[in-house]
């Protein structure tokens, strides 16, 4: 009998335990990015941290947190690509600039993870604009006769209240070609890509001898053991090797360097990616891109257009937005997105490139639509995410509700009216 007890009352723990941990969202205009498309009046069930179901003319679980979106737009947590986020907290502090080293003797191995802090008030700022999900990468701080041509490897953060932001480190290798990788290979493109090749064949070589190298029976290697050790899984393709790469010409040189070492790549930049669209679909080569790049900053980039991201959809490239400005402004991929629209590219091939795209590029297969098993990042809008005036009214990472608020809006509302002579309209 006492058995039979104990064990009853489990049952009711563990029924009370799952209702507490269970929401629905319902009234919603969802933007799956799934196969089902936009599910107009739909509902949303989460139970412990993951989509249970998503559909019309579901029953609300009894006991259930219901939150009611009022028919707003709810899509996944947006991914940005490409950020400092987290890596870098004030651009004029050195010490709070933790996203690339001038180590002359380190390259590959550097590892961008260690330095993100999850407290930064950057990421509290980010969420604000519906970013959950972010691959940090790092960039060059190049010193002096620093000639190793890999930046290092990022990370994938989520940016969830109070947690360990780092989801996966070592999640893509980067590297810059063009102008800048040239001018650390000697100042010639033609330096670069030699060098490359070069590495790749000593990685290569060194992974199938690495007993021959712990004993010094080796040949010369440019490379450190760590940084041979951190491109083993880009030489062997499978690590996603990030490619900074602006040129049509480039990008053509890439494509076939890719082919022939049977390299897993992402173009990043790829301003002139348009002119060679249908080559970059045939490859299967996925493109991380500013969408408002609209100028030739540089030679590399005379072909620059905005219509750039339209274009490679059209084309079939897969594409997700790279944020061009840095952590500080991660807030505003959803504008540039919308940016991206206003030249030409679909809407929902927009929102794909925020979510799905994003995370489908760099194997995060739990996130990035609205689907039965998917983990819970999910926010509701007060209108088009892609329109400015529109905002997140409500947040969730892992099935938990986030703070709606940041630092900066703290301090705004301190100081909104402290020793002003502003009108009680702008009061609280």
């Amino acid at each position: 009998m006492l058995r039979a007890a104990i064990i009853a009352l489990l049952t009711i723990c563990a029924a009370t335990a799952a209702i507490a941990d269970t929401t629905a969202i319902t009234n919603a205009d969802i933007h799956t990015m799934s196969r089902a498309g936009e599910i107009a009046n739909g509902t949303i069930i989460i139970r412990n941290g993951r989509i249970d179901a998503v559909g019309t003319r579901l029953r609300v679980p009894a006991g259930a947190t219901v939150v009611d979106a009022g028919g707003g737009v709810v899509t996944p947590g947006f991914f940005v690509l490409g950020t400092d986020l987290g890596a870098l907290e004030v651009e004029l502090v050195k010490q709070t600039q933790d996203n690339a080293t001038a180590n002359s003797s380190l390259s590959a191995a550097f590892d961008i993870s260690y330095g993100i802090d999850p407290d930064s008030v950057t990421i509290p700022i980010a969420r604000l604009g519906g970013v959950t999900r972010a691959l940090v990468t790092p960039s060059y701080a190049d010193g002096k006769d620093r000639e190793l041509l890999f930046a290092g490897q990022g990370a994938i953060i989520t940016l969830a209240d109070g947690t360990n932001v780092v989801r996966r480190p070592r999640a893509a290798m980067v590297i810059e070609l063009g102008e800048g990788g040239a001018a650390r290979a000697g100042g010639a493109r033609g330096s670069a890509i030699t060098a490359l090749r070069a590495d790749l064949d000593d990685v290569r070589w060194y992974a199938g001898r690495r007993g021959s190298y712990n004993s010094g029976s080796t040949r010369d290697l440019r490379f450190s053991k760590a940084d041979l050790d951190a491109l083993i899984p880009v030489a062997r393709g499978r690590m996603p090797l990030i490619v900074g790469v602006h040129r049509e010409a480039d990008i053509r040189e890439v494509l076939k360097l890719a082919r022939e070492y049977r390299l897993k790549i992402v173009l990043s930049g790829a301003e002139e990616g348009w002119m060679l669209a249908d080559e970059i679909a045939r490859a299967r080569v996925p493109v991380m891109l500013n969408p408002t790049a609209n100028l030739p900053s540089s030679f590399e980039a005379r072909g620059t257009t905005m219509e750039n991201a339209a274009r490679l959809h059209a084309a079939g490239v897969t594409i997700a937005f790279a944020n061009g400005d840095g952590g500080h402004r991660a807030r505003e991929a959803r504008y540039n997105a919308g940016n991206a629209v206003a030249h030409g590219l679909p809407h929902e091939a927009a929102l794909a490139a925020l979510t799905i795209n994003a995370a489908r590029m760099f194997g995060d297969n739990a996130i990035g639509s609205i689907e039965r098993g998917k983990q819970a990042d999910i926010v509701i809008w007060n209108g088009d995410p892609l329109e400015p005036r529109s905002e997140a009214k409500a947040i969730f990472i892992g099935g938990k509700s986030q703070p709606m608020t940041s630092r900066a809006e703290d301090l705004a509302k301190r100081y909104r009216t402290l020793g002003t002579p502003y009108p009680p309209a702008y009061k609280d």
